[in-house]
């Protein structure tokens, strides 16, 4: 009487190899997609952001100098309507220079002096920013001035202490920048909006 040969254990165990290998591939597929993706760029420095903002206070002045030439010649106008004031005034230098920054934010992402020092501000798609994200950036870039202004009227200050105190606040909200993992300043987080260093990467 022959013993039956035990071929169970000769032969290989074939297990299915697709639940295994599809962990593998999603992980290799999520790898592959974020070597696609373009890296976060890089934003300016604080002291090129500050050279930019000098360079820009030269030119609003021409713009804001033009701006009061057109409110002095509707002045009688506006005296008529009783609206000439100086708050009135501060208004219309205000919303000038709105127009300004948000129609070269929108349209190209660069004022004058931003193309100069290679810095632009872009939305998350890395397109410039639409009128409404655009405005909303130039009316929370004020968010310092508030603060400011009622710490030198509490302490009583005029002129130049005042201004001096003006000086700190803004000094203030722009070193609150270093406290962002990118260096943003607090205004683009709020409004979904960074700047980008446009120069080319330092090579090794």
């Amino acid at each position: 009487m022959s013993a039956k040969p035990a071929t169970d254990a000769a032969e290989p165990r074939t297990e299915p190899t697709a639940a295994r290998q599809a962990p593998m591939q999603a992980a290799a597929h999520a790898s592959m997609h974020a070597s696609k993706q373009p890296p976060t760029p890089a934003a300016p420095t604080i002291r090129r952001r500050v050279a930019c903002m000098l360079y820009e206070g030269v030119l609003l002045f021409g713009v804001l100098s033009a701006s009061t030439a057109l409110y002095l010649l509707a002045r009688p106008l506006l005296r008529e309507l009783r609206v000439d004031t100086p708050l009135t005034m501060q208004l219309w230098s205000f919303l000038v220079m709105g127009f300004y920054f948000t129609w070269f934010w929108q349209r190209t992402g660069q004022t004058l002096p931003m193309q100069t020092w290679r810095i632009r501000v872009e939305a998350a798609d890395g397109k410039p920013p639409r009128w409404p994200r655009a405005a909303l950036r130039y009316l929370l870039a004020w968010l310092w001035l508030p603060p400011s202004a009622a710490v030198g009227h509490a302490l009583g200050l005029v002129k130049g202490p005042f201004v001096g105190v003006l000086a700190c606040g803004l000094a203030v909200w722009l070193l609150l920048a270093f406290l962002d993992r990118r260096r943003q300043f607090l205004h683009d987080r709020l409004a979904g909006t960074r700047l980008v260093d446009l120069r080319p990467p330092r090579q090794p």
